[in-house]
């Protein structure tokens, strides 16, 4: 049998603390929600991807920015020291885009010191050597590399970056234009994907 009202009323303790109650709870839940809300926009931090032990990064660096590239690699039609023609790279000439696919710079070489450079949006920017290479796990496809940063420029992300990875390439590697001496500085574009890991020192 439901209780009367009446008789509730005549408790003034119970509601008191019914109300309490109700208070702290939704108070703690929004407080909750607060304090959730960081967790769930925090960005994902970088992870070195696997690699063969020649390309590996030395120690005593973290990757601090992923990019993958789209573009073409540039190649020209040049004599060996042997004479014989073949086709020689030029440079890249591709965009990089960061993990939700926005173009945040570019990737080509630099007109002075002929060097495969990374130039970001937010004014940074590395020129590098490559140091070791390994095949790409596709064999039609152009090789993975571990470049070590020689020159830098601008303030971003990008400026204490020593360490570069190429890996994942798809494509690249020079077609079946003819290449011989009636060719000569001719030129020929390979459509390539690829995506380099970029490492500073850690903090």
């Amino acid at each position: 049998m439901p209780r009367p009202l009446l008789a509730i009323a005549a408790v003034p303790g119970l509601i008191v603390g019914l109300t309490v109650g109700l208070t702290v709870f939704i108070t703690s839940t929004r407080l909750s929600g607060v304090q959730a809300a960081p967790q769930k926009d925090a960005p994902t931090k970088d992870v070195a991807p696997d690699v063969p032990d020649a390309i590996a990064v030395p120690a005593g660096v973290d990757p601090v920015l992923f990019v993958s590239a789209k573009g073409s690699q540039i190649y020209s039609c040049q004599a060996g020291a042997d004479g014989k023609f073949s086709w020689t790279l030029k440079g890249p000439e591709a965009e990089l885009h960061d993990r939700k696919d926005k173009v945040i710079g570019q990737h080509f070489a630099d007109p002075a010191s002929k060097l495969p450079t990374w130039k970001l949006k937010d004014g940074s920017e590395v020129s590098g050597k490559a140091a070791a290479h390994v095949d790409s796990l596709d064999e039609n496809s152009i090789p993975w590399l571990l470049v070590n940063v020689v020159s830098h420029a601008g303030k971003g992300m990008l400026t204490d970056v020593t360490t570069i990875q190429r890996v994942h390439t798809h494509g690249g590697k020079p077609g079946s234009d003819p290449c011989d001496a009636a060719h000569k500085d001719a030129e020929t574009k390979s459509t390539y994907t690829a995506d380099y890991y970029f490492f500073a020192p850690a903090k």
